[in-house]
């Protein structure tokens, strides 16, 4: 077996491309369908917005079999319900002027509560909200009250609504690019992150788990997943590093993370948030869609 160069396993040739965890580049099925549906399948419309319209995605999800978008201009949500499509989040106070600064309060309050009305609007279950960027002087623990606090406050309205307030955890490792990471982000520790949300105690407040933004900053993503399963709300995907497609140039295994999803009971939206790199994006993203259709 070794002077042939051929290790078996089970009949199988371990060069087989089919036993590979990774779903290389030359593997897409460039007429790939999304079949199973077993992982709800959105996409963040931000990161393809230099290639297509949030109407042009739209249509092209729906081809492709998604379910659901976000991350897109609020304009778009009725072309985008029209189709079919769900919208997954609703987006609020962005990740840098967050409720860990007191300057912010009245901001995140605003908007938090504008999102509550028009997720109730949409049909949508999740909205999002961020820890916010440190800032000169910061205590942390006051700091973290404060995030208590200001969240405590919109809880009511959330709760009565039925919608449930979504935290981002971000990387703030990566400094190559604006969107890959996020220098000075207060939420950077998705354990800490996950405190938070326990010190809150409601069900309508719970833990966007980006499974990038963990690998980067925590690892060991498919034990925390089974960890903070009773608290995650809402999940993201990408692939690490670079935070591009989920193909094999990348280190994240994405197939038994998805299975370990579903097997903690998960039945919310899994949004695809790569920012493409390929020069055919809409295959990049039928890549990703053929990969997570478990």
């Amino acid at each position: 077996m070794i002077r042939g160069g051929a290790l078996t396993l089970a009949g199988l040739s371990l060069t087989d491309t089919s036993l590979k965890a990774q779903l290389l580049r030359s593997q897409v099925d460039s007429e790939f369908v999304v079949k199973n549906g077993r992982i709800r399948q959105s996409i963040m419309g931000w990161c393809f917005k230099d290639h297509y319209n949030a109407v042009e995605l739209a249509h092209h999800c729906k081809a492709l079999g998604l379910v659901g978008m976000e991350g897109i201009p609020r304009e778009a949500y009725g072309e985008v319900k029209k189709l079919g499509l769900d919208i997954s989040l609703v987006s609020t106070h962005g990740f840098a002027k967050g409720p860990c600064n007191p300057e912010n309060h009245d901001e995140v309050v605003a908007k938090l509560t504008e999102a509550i009305d028009l997720a109730q609007d949409v049909g949508c279950q999740n909205i999002i909200t961020f820890t916010g960027m440190r800032y000169d002087g910061m205590d942390d623990e006051k700091a973290a009250q404060h995030c208590i606090d200001t969240w405590k406050e919109v809880l009511p309205k959330a709760e009565k609504a039925g919608i449930t307030i979504v935290l981002e955890h971000l990387n703030s490792r990566d400094d190559t690019h604006p969107m890959k990471g996020h220098p000075g982000y207060f939420g950077d520790d998705v354990d800490f992150c996950a405190d938070l949300i326990n010190r809150i105690g409601s069900p309508n407040f719970k833990l966007l788990f980006d499974i990038y933004h963990v690998s980067v900053m925590n690892g060991d993503i498919i034990r925390r997943i089974r960890q903070y399963k009773d608290i995650i709300g809402h999940y993201h995907t990408a692939g690490n590093p670079g935070r591009a497609e989920l193909d094999n140039t990348q280190e994240i295994n994405y197939p038994p993370i998805l299975e370990a999803i579903l097997e903690t009971g998960y039945t919310g939206f899994v949004a695809q948030e790569f920012i493409p790199q390929w020069d055919d994006p809409l295959l990049a993203l039928r890549h990703a869609a053929q990969l997570c259709d478990i």
